[in-house]
């Protein structure tokens, strides 16, 4: 599909609080691959951990949610929708994320419907598993 718009602007989010830098494919209602960069410029970064910053892993599957967002934002059918996390089943984290790290955003889409959601999420740096979740979303 050809966009007239950065699709990272299809996300309501804006920064501080955005975790998606670039969209790399989006498939509009199945699937999305998108690249988030830690600079360590981040606020939260000073406190997690004092000279050990490691970016949370609640924060990855946000990252992921918000993928998987665009995916579902690409659609027509959900353009005007809000989705939110609905809740998140089998979370694992597999390895550290750093300043310098950029996460690659893995999403397929499940199912989609009137209410909301499924996604199966993966997050990778240089290819290497950091997290990976199922991802529950809710239409507002």
């Amino acid at each position: 599909m050809l966009w007239s718009m950065d699709p990272v602007l299809l996300l309501p989010h804006r920064p501080p609080f955005r975790f998606v830098d670039v969209v790399d494919e989006v498939v509009a209602g199945s699937s999305v691959s998108a690249r988030y960069r830690v600079t360590g410029e981040e606020a939260f970064l000073a406190g997690h951990f004092p000279g050990n910053p490691v970016f949370p892993g609640v924060l990855q599957l946000e990252a992921l949610a918000q993928a998987g967002a665009i995916g579902v934002l690409s659609d027509e059918r959900y353009a005007d929708k809000l989705p939110l996390f609905g809740g998140v089943e089998k979370a694992r984290f597999r390895r550290l994320v750093r300043p310098g790290d950029e996460l690659t955003l893995s999403v397929k889409l499940e199912r989609l419907s009137a209410r909301g959601g499924w996604g199966v999420g993966r997050a990778t740096v240089g290819g290497e598993k950091a997290c990976e979740a199922r991802l529950l979303f809710a239409f507002a």
